[in-house]
């Protein structure tokens, strides 16, 4: 677990300051410049691009995490070659179907709002720079290089939002401008992640294609509905409820789905290792290896979302007093995709073993069912209960289609994530949420949720430790006091 410790430990940091430019445009710029209804437009830009992203990469960046490490040094350059040029047999086609049909399409994502049809192209670039950043970051990935990548994803896109939004505050530019450089900044992540990938490995075109070509490609094309059934069941409320209700309420569920969503932060981090190394030991046969990496990321998951999501909870109410009085509430929606969060946290790498296995065709058709599932729960719930409804659909979906690959793991590799560390684990934050529920400090909210929080980790680190709960973190702990003592 050593390089996965370093890289993570790295990737975390970084994912955390993404974290917070996130947090500062999410929860302060955005609510505090934009009006909802815009605010609202970009929540649902993005929304869709990340949507379209594994349909236009043609699922190259999964092929390229699979495959890459079983080619050999002479069939690499019409590997990486053909994973370039791959997302060209999607993206070219959906350009036209666009330029023929742009009225159409833009009628059906307008019906209940107009504003959206005059950015359609703003949604399919957006959905074009996503997905070459993935195939160009899993190019880094395979070579065991993912901290600039992370910070290209979770810090510069921020940073520069950050400052678009200064601009516009400032009436340096205007709303129209900020919206053509939100998809520029997209555009050129893309472009800083391309360069870096070369400097790994510069490229060579080869259209000497590997043997396998049509393996590879098929693989491809069956994650792109994988990645899509992920996207689904991560994207497709907010999208769906523009479909139903004002933009407004896009921006609003964006910011409760925000705060929920950080739980994941630090696993996240984790999965830019891990997953190439899933990969790995499922080519080589290394199953003991696999277990012994699944359950370690697994409590390690847990251990981060775990108490981030006490950490929200009891915070919470301070939290909304920072906020405009109009994106205020929506304790619900933190709490049933809060939990969602941590139930995907717990699972580990299992996403990883899945798709870069030979079960993963019986794992699409499971998630082509839960993302049916969850389409329809949103077309029943979100009428009926609006912004809740699609954050009830979201938890439902998720629970069962995780429930589902626990299961299936289970069965077909014969282990589970969990050990009595796991059981420790929860029975400690539990413990923690009850103490501290009752406990409201009279101080300004971010002194409350900074003295709150400071209170928490110190008591959950100190538990972690003392009975040694787990092996890595309390490595780590020990590796730090040690610095301290000398």
């Amino acid at each position: 677990m050593g390089i996965i410790l370093k890289q993570s430990f790295k990737n975390t940091i970084v994912t955390f300051i993404g974290f917070g430019f996130g947090a500062l445009n999410t929860l302060f710029l955005y609510t505090n410049i934009l009006e909802p209804t815009y605010y609202g437009l970009v929540t649902f830009i993005l929304a869709t691009g990340a949507i379209l992203m594994p349909i236009m990469s043609s699922g190259a960046h999964n092929g390229m995490v699979k495959y890459y490490s079983a080619q050999k040094d002479e069939s690499r350059n019409g590997f990486l070659t053909l994973m370039m040029i791959s997302p060209l047999l999607i993206i070219l086609p959906l350009t036209l179907i666009i330029w023929w049909a742009y009225d159409p399409i833009g009628e059906f994502l307008s019906i209940k709002n107009t504003l959206v049809k005059d950015y359609l192209w703003y949604l399919f670039l957006v959905g074009i720079a996503m997905a070459y950043f993935e195939v160009f970051y899993a190019w880094s990935k395979v070579h065991l290089k993912s901290v600039f990548g992370n910070f290209l994803k979770e810090v510069f896109a921020r940073i520069c939002v950050s400052i678009l939004l200064g601009l516009l505050y400032f009436e340096v530019i205007d709303l129209d401008f900020f919206l053509k450089a939100l998809v520029g900044v997209y555009l050129l992540r893309t472009l800083l992640m391309k360069l870096y990938a070369y400097s790994l490995h510069r490229p060579v075109l080869s259209f000497t294609f590997p043997k396998n070509t049509w393996n590879i490609l098929g693989y491809g094309m069956l994650m792109v509905l994988g990645g899509s059934v992920a996207l689904i069941l991560l994207e497709i409320d907010k999208f769906m409820i523009n479909q139903f209700m004002e933009l407004d309420n896009v921006a609003f569920y964006g910011v409760a789905i925000y705060i929920a969503t950080s739980i994941i932060v630090p696993t996240r981090a984790m999965h830019q290792i891990t997953y190439p190394m899933t990969a790995n030991y499922l080519n080589e046969g290394n199953f003991f290896e696999l277990e012994s990496l699944y359950k370690k990321t697994s409590l390690t998951s847990f251990i981060a979302s775990g108490i981030l999501f006490v950490l929200i909870v009891l915070n919470i109410n301070d939290l909304f007093l920072m906020l405009p009085e109009e994106y205020r509430g929506g304790f619900s929606i933190i709490a049933l995709i809060g939990m969602a969060k941590v139930f995907d946290s717990l699972l580990g790498n299992i996403n990883a073993i899945l798709y870069y296995s030979k079960y993963y065709k019986w794992v699409l058709v499971m998630g082509i069912c839960f993302a049916v599932v969850t389409i329809l729960l949103n077309l029943w719930l979100i009428p009926l209960y609006g912004i809740e409804g699609a954050a009830l659909a979201s938890f439902m979906a998720i629970f069962m289609f995780n429930l589902s690959k626990l299961i299936f793991v289970k069965l077909k590799f014969g282990f589970l994530p969990f050990s009595k560390a796991t059981f420790k684990v929860f029975a400690t934050l539990l413990l923690i949420g009850v103490l501290f529920y009752v406990l409201q400090f009279p101080f300004h909210p971010i002194i409350n949720i900074l003295l709150k929080s400071a209170l928490i980790g110190a008591i959950y680190l100190g538990i972690l430790f003392r009975f040694e709960i787990s092996e890595d973190v309390s490595g780590v702990l020990s590796k730090w006091l040690r610095r301290r003592e000398e």
